[in-house]
């Protein structure tokens, strides 16, 4: 089961498990993307099966898994994976900013640990993989909002794998740096009609250029999540640097001090 399936690394995920052998829910909210790439996938003899799906509603994640069950009979492996991607001072931010945000990147992924825990607790084995990022760990001007989801998610993470793992389930949360995906165009699937203020395309508009010049390939997250699964690994770190940026808030925390730029000295 893989939400956010239809591109990025939720697409390039979907390709990795049905290259394993694997059958494969994709779920997502947009529905032409959708039907195209399960169509394909289909096509090329993958066993998938796509579910118009929005994360933020619970009783649709629970659909889906009831779907899931009725097609498969079980689910070994859960991705929550959809996520978005605001940018900008949070002094400009909405209370429907924070709704949107919040409801795909951490409600998203609380509704599909919801679903599918009791499931993978009943049968024995399972495991749940948890789509945070780099920002989970490490925090950076202009994506406060972002940097607060993807805390949320790496905090109920790790909670969730003192919860689940003695009990045989495994849990990862996967915290990549920039790879080469459209997340920094999520706006497009905003229901709310709110659009993108001066400050906040402001701030989108390199970071589009520079994910597309320095993102690594989908299917480098796609092969470093899935190793994780086999191994049985909770951290999926996809840079060099993200370890070392991130022990930067430890180093203030032991020194005393403020909260200094984690990347400094890291990224010339």
């Amino acid at each position: 089961m893989v939400t956010g399936a239809a591109g990025g690394i939720g697409l390039a995920l979907t390709e990795r498990f049905v290259a394993a052998g694997m059958s494969v829910v994709m779920a997502d909210v947009e529905e032409e993307t959708l039907s195209r790439e399960s169509a394909r996938l289909e096509s090329d003899g993958a066993s998938v099966f796509g579910v118009l799906t929005d994360v933020r509603d619970a009783a649709a994640v629970e659909g889906l898994r009831d779907q899931a069950l009725s097609v498969y009979g079980s689910v070994h492996v859960l991705c929550n994976n959809a996520g978005v991607a605001p940018a900008g001072p949070m002094a400009d931010t909405t209370p429907s900013d924070w709704e949107w945000t919040v409801g795909v990147n951490v409600l998203g992924v609380a509704y599909g640990v919801t679903a599918f825990a009791q499931h993978f607790i009943d049968q024995g084995e399972g495991h749940i993989v948890n789509t945070a990022s780099e920002a989970g760990l490490v925090t950076n001007p202009q994506l406060g909002l972002y940097c607060t989801t993807k805390h949320a998610v790496l905090g109920m993470s790790e909670s969730l794998w003192r919860e689940l793992h003695p009990q045989g389930i495994g849990v990862s949360v996967l915290c990549p740096n920039l790879v080469d995906t459209k997340i920094f165009e999520s706006e497009r699937n905003r229901t709310d009609g709110a659009e993108l203020t001066a400050t906040s395309a402001a701030t989108l508009a390199p970071l589009r250029e520079m994910i597309g010049l320095a993102g690594i390939p989908t299917s480098t997250v796609a092969d470093r999540v899935h190793d994780a699964i086999v191994g049985d690994e909770f951290w999926v770190l996809t840079h060099e640097v993200t370890l070392p940026a991130a022990s930067r808030r430890y180093d203030d925390l032991h020194a005393g001090r403020n909260p200094t730029d984690p990347y400094d000295g890291l990224i010339g």
